[in-house]
């Protein structure tokens, strides 16, 4: 993050986008071609986790007695019992983490912080080095991204550099920060929790959509056909659509910021 900020923060605006968004492409072109750091297209596999594997619960005699005893399936039950263990840990990283940015939001950093993103010119009149600060939060920015990355890798198994798309984790993300409320974040928080719900509902409760609109059509229909075809575009229309109601009615987002 500090090579990377030290390259391209001296851009602004639409200009440091096009940098972040080329260095990030590059990146990424690097780990799929480069098998020595990290095996190219054939990923990373074999993760450590701060969870048990599935499959070492399945094998654990006293999870097989505990579980039998319930009446739940062991192969099931191991599938939840690590997706709660994660859901506890990130529950646990997230307080932290907000914890922490509310304390820096209301400390004299904090209001420097705000002073610099309302007006460069009068803070730097201020005697404050902008350049540096724009660094400093480039680089913590980066380290929150880094071990919410770290997470997702080690609840995955695995590390698949072609996964990495601009859609998902840069439009998305701006997407959850526009809805939430930029500026609040507490407003990051909720708006990271309902789009990616979204994310991953919509084309379900699409389908379903779909299923109920050609009920009456034949089976053969090219319409219900197509139509059924096009379910998974469903997520793209959504998310462009709560965008656009979002900058029109609520411009400042679901919680603004005070």
């Amino acid at each position: 993050a500090w090579l990377i900020g030290k390259t391209a923060l001296a851009l602004r605006s639409e200009y440091l986008a096009i940098a972040t968004l080329g260095i990030s492409e590059i990146i990424i072109a690097l780990m799929k071609n480069e098998d020595w750091l990290s095996r190219g297209v054939k990923n990373v596999i074999g993760l450590p986790r701060p969870v048990p594997y599935e499959i070492e619960l399945q094998e654990s005699a006293g999870f097989i007695e505990h579980t039998t005893a319930l009446g739940l399936d062991p192969v099931t039950s191991s599938s939840i019992v690590v997706k709660l263990g994660y859901a506890g840990l990130f529950s646990i990283v997230l307080v932290i983490v907000l914890i922490l940015a509310q304390l820096a939001l209301a400390s004299p950093w904090g209001r420097m912080m705000r002073a610099i993103r309302d007006n460069e010119e009068a803070a730097e009149a201020m005697g404050k080095n902008v350049t540096a600060r724009h660094l400093q939060i480039f680089i913590l920015g980066s380290a929150i991204c880094g071990v919410a990355g770290a997470m997702m890798t080690t609840l995955d198994s695995q590390l698949t550099p072609s996964s990495y798309q601009p859609l998902r984790f840069t439009f998305l993300v701006w997407v959850m920060v526009i809805v939430g409320g930029s500026g609040n974040n507490f407003g990051s928080v909720l708006g990271g929790f309902l789009i990616f719900f979204l994310w991953v509902q919509v084309e379900p409760m699409g389908a379903i959509l779909m299923q109920i609109l050609t009920s009456g059509m034949a089976e053969d229909n090219v319409l219900r056909l197509h139509l059924l075809d096009s379910v998974a575009h469903m997520r793209l229309l959504t998310m462009g659509l709560i965008l656009i109601l979002v900058l029109r009615f609520a411009p400042k987002g679901l919680i603004p910021e005070k």
